[in-house]
């Protein structure tokens, strides 16, 4: 769907995005993540034109952003950076407006786009009444019209309270399984990236550290293991030569099968209360792969 490849820029001398080549599959979402500064800005400019690279290029469905914008954009939405509104006009006109700079959009894309975020008793209030998370929605309706492919968003849910999160990460949801759409989102919530992408890439100063399906690299052969009776249990850990890795959990080792490890705590009397392979976090992975590249330096 999107391939950027060997994008780069540079600012007054300062490296802002090493050479980067990366490649959104259609239909997934994928998850930018990165601390303030690692270069997730500057590459949603570049995606969506409005920061010229350095070197390199951005596709979309194999058009050039760099060299045919219109046609690159022309089914491309994004959320990015704070949304601005006119807050005297109400939430219809302000998306009347900006639905007019892109393309020529009816009233029935409009409604249907207002009703996709849930928007239809207050979209015709003007926006200063509204709350943080309902201009998000008003944003997020700006940015489905006209019927894009590719969505873009940067910190959708920032600022929003537990219920507008649930929401926000429902109506992501909805847009990949009902329309079949390709999302890039950038967000400091990993626990919402988690949820919602089906891959990541990770950037860190500008540079690239991991880019594909975290889980793919994690070893099934963690376990967490908790007994009634842990000295009974560690009898068998220590026969069965699994290495405590944390609080509870152990590492398997790859010739035993783990069935025959629980049945030999089961045969142990060891009052086995858990039995699970440990699945660590996005936010375990990201630390991880970040304080890897700061021992690598």
């Amino acid at each position: 769907m999107v391939r950027l490849e060997n994008l780069s820029k540079r600012f007054r001398g300062r490296q802002a995005l090493e050479p980067l080549t990366l490649e959104i599959p259609r239909g997934e979402i994928v998850g930018l993540l990165g601390h303030n500064g690692a270069g997730k800005s500057t590459t949603f400019g570049m995606i969506l034109g409005q920061v010229h690279p350095s070197t390199g290029e951005v596709f979309v469905e194999g058009a050039s952003v760099q060299r045919e914008r219109a046609r690159a954009l022309a089914r491309v939405g994004a959320i990015f950076e704070t949304p601005s509104f006119y807050t005297y006009l109400s939430g219809w006109t302000n998306l009347r407006i900006f639905a007019a700079y892109s393309a020529k959009v009816d009233r029935a894309e409009l409604e249907a786009a207002v009703r996709l975020v849930g928007m239809e008793k207050r979209i015709h209030d003007p926006v200063s009444v509204y709350s943080h998370g309902m201009r998000q929605r008003l944003a997020l309706a700006q940015a489905l019209v006209p019927a894009p492919s590719f969505l873009l968003l940067d910190e959708p849910t920032e600022g929003l309270d537990p219920e507008g999160i649930h929401e926000m990460r429902n109506l992501i949801l909805r847009l990949r399984e009902e329309r079949g759409m390709t999302v890039l989102l950038a967000s400091h919530l990993l626990a919402e990236v988690e949820h919602l992408c089906d891959r990541v890439a990770v950037l860190k100063m500008g540079r690239l550290l991991f880019s594909g399906r975290w889980q793919d690299t994690l070893s099934p052969r963690v376990y967490r293991i908790v007994c009634a009776d842990m000295a009974r249990a560690n009898e068998v850990i220590a026969r069965c030569g699994l290495s405590l890795v944390g609080e509870g959990t152990y590492a398997v080792p790859s010739e035993l099968d783990p069935a025959a490890l629980l049945e030999a705590l089961v045969g142990a009397r060891a009052g086995v209360t858990e039995f699970a392979p440990e699945r660590p976090s996005l936010e375990a992975f990201y630390l991880s792969v970040s304080a890897a590249e700061g021992a690598g330096r």
